[in-house]
Order: structure tokens, then C-alpha cells, then sequence
């Protein structure tokens, strides 16, 4: 299972790692959904996995769970689920590494609501930069590109910034006509941070129309998320070897041209990037079935 702010996806496979099902569910984050709302989300998933199957293992990726109190959480969930044993609670960074890497060894960029840099080298050691959600961190994920399209737009309208394509953009997607209409939108009304995560897209089609400020955004983005990758290396031991570093999540779907600023930004000779190809849920499915060898 790959829980993510967004949405929630499931996979059924069998001993051979053949997917024989999928379900899908709403987000699933702890902190902004709570323990009873992501409880009915995994129930809704797993009970359609297994409507004609017995599940003899699951592993799940889920955002926050590196801390003690959080995995705790995670695991009385899965264990009411009807799942105490063979049962694995990883960081959803960890299960798009995986997917993406199937040797486990190399980086992963997530960067969907939040973002997250994770990397294991081949002697099996792990290390993480950011992943500490929006107020500690997030750099470069679609929240903070969406967050920084608000802003720009705002700050346009005030004569604060510089004029952009971001605020005829921003407005058009949030049906206002004005900053007058925006507040109670944001406010009043409360704007999801999956919302907020949206705009990402926007701040790409302002750049792709040649907007100065857009495009100094991606740039920008790209720089945070390529810092955090550098920053995983650094701590490993990743050798001569050629490794992947994954882009993986949401902001590379809103915002294709992020891929190649960060290969331009990367300094890591040995890093080849690759864009995630197969739902990061097919890494959950490779880790379950390791506790059942």
C-alpha cells in the first residue's frame, strides 16, 4: 500500500509478484486526516484486495512514520485491520526506491504534497534530508510551488511584485476575480493543502507561456530538491558505480520540466535520473514479499 496525501493505492500480488488486483482510496496522512479517517481508508483498501484472496503479508508506505509515536499509530491500525503479523511500516520514500531501483541501491526525490530525499547505498545504509512537512520544510514539493503561485499572485495585485502571468492564472483556477475574492477562499472556506498542492501545474503553464517569475520558481524548486539529494549522498557510501536518482510523486506530473533543471543541478557524476514509471506501491509489494522468505 502507498498512502500519500492525495490518494491511497493498493496492490495485490501473488508469491511471484504478480499484481492480481488494485484498489484505490483517498489520502491517507496522519497528521492532516487523522487516525480514524486513514483506519477506514486502509480498511477500505485491504477489504477490496482481499475480497478473493487471503493476504498473508503487507507492507505499507506511509509519510511520518520514522517517528516512534506515528509507527505506533500505524501498526495498532494494521493489527485491528486483522494484520499482526508479517506487517511492514516504511516511509513512502522508501517503497518509491524501491519501485524504482529494484537492487534498493540509489536516491529517491519524492516530492508530491511534501518532498523527501532518501538513499541507501549497496552496503545496506540508509540516510534522509527533509520530509518534515510544510512548516519545517517541503522544499520544492507541489505545496510550496502551489504556496509560492499564491503568494506571487497577491503580491502582483499589491504592487509588491513583479507582474506575472501567475495571477490571471491562480485567480482562473480558484474561480475569483480578485485578491477581495481570494481571502475568504483561503480562509473562510479552508484550502486543503492537496489544493494548495495543485497550483503546482499552474506555475508550470505560466512558465511554458514564458513567464519570468514562473519559471524562476521551477528553478528554484529544482536547486531545493537537487541540495536534498546531494545531501543523501553525502552521507553514503555509493561507490564509483552508476546509480538511479528517482524523481518520484505528484510535482514531476504538474511540473514535467522539473526533471531536466534537476538533472542540470545534481553535481553527482555518478547519478543517472529517471522518472518513476510504475505506481511506488509495486516497491510495497517487493518489501512484503521479503517477509514471507
Amino acid at each position: 500500500i502507498d498512502a500519500g496525501g492525495t490518494k491511497t493505492v493498493g496492490l495485490l500480488a501473488d508469491e511471484t509478484g504478480r499484481v492480481l488486483a488494485e484498489s484505490r482510496g483517498s489520502g491517507a496522512n496522519l497528521q492532516v486526516n487523522g487516525e480514524l479517517e486513514v483506519e477506514k481508508v486502509f480498511h477500505g483498501v485491504i477489504e477490496a484486495l482481499g475480497t478473493d484472496h487471503v493476504i498473508a503479508a503487507v507492507c505499507l508506505g506511509i509519510a511520518g512514520v520514522d517517528r516512534p509515536h506515528d509507527q505506533e499509530v500505524i501498526r495498532g491500525i494494521l493489527r485491528r485491520l486483522g494484520h499482526r503479523e508479517r506487517a511492514r511500516v516504511v516511509n513512502d520514500a522508501v517503497i518509491a526506491l524501491v519501485a524504482g531501483s529494484p537492487d534498493r541501491v540509489g536516491i529517491v526525490l519524492l516530492a508530491g504534497t511534501g518532498s523527501i530525499a532518501y538513499g541507501q547505498d549497496p552496503s545496506g545504509r540508509s540516510a534522509r534530508s527533509g520530509g518534515y512537512g510544510f512548516l519545517l520544510a517541503d522544499e520544492g514539493s507541489g505545496y510550496w510551488l502551489g504556496h509560492q503561485a499564491l503568494r506571487a499572485a497577491v503580491r502582483a495585485t499589491d504592487g509588491r511584485g513583479p507582474q506575472t502571468l501567475l495571477e490571471p492564472l491562480v485567480f482562473e483556477v480558484m474561480e475569483v476575480g480578485s485578491v477581495d475574492d481570494l481571502i475568504p477562499r483561503v480562509y473562510e472556506k479552508g484550502l486543503a493543502k492537496h489544493q494548495v498542492a495543485a497550483l503546482a501545474a499552474v506555475v508550470q503553464k505560466a512558465a511554458e507561456q514564458g513567464d519570468p517569475l514562473a519559471e524562476e520558481l521551477l528553478e528554484a524548486a529544482a536547486g531545493e530538491l537537487a541540495l536534498s539529494a546531494r545531501a543523501v549522498a553525502g552521507r553514503l557510501a555509493l561507490g564509483e558505480a552508476p546509480y538511479p536518482v528517482v524523481l518520484a510523486g505528484g510535482a514531476f506530473k504538474a511540473c514535467p520540466s522539473l526533471s531536466g533543471r534537476i538533472e542540470g543541478r545534481l553535481d553527482l557524476p555518478n547519478a543517472s535520473v529517471k522518472l518513476l514509471g510504475v505506481e511506488p506501491a509495486q516497491g510495497a509489494v517487493a518489501l512484503a514479499l521479503d517477509l514471507l522468505r
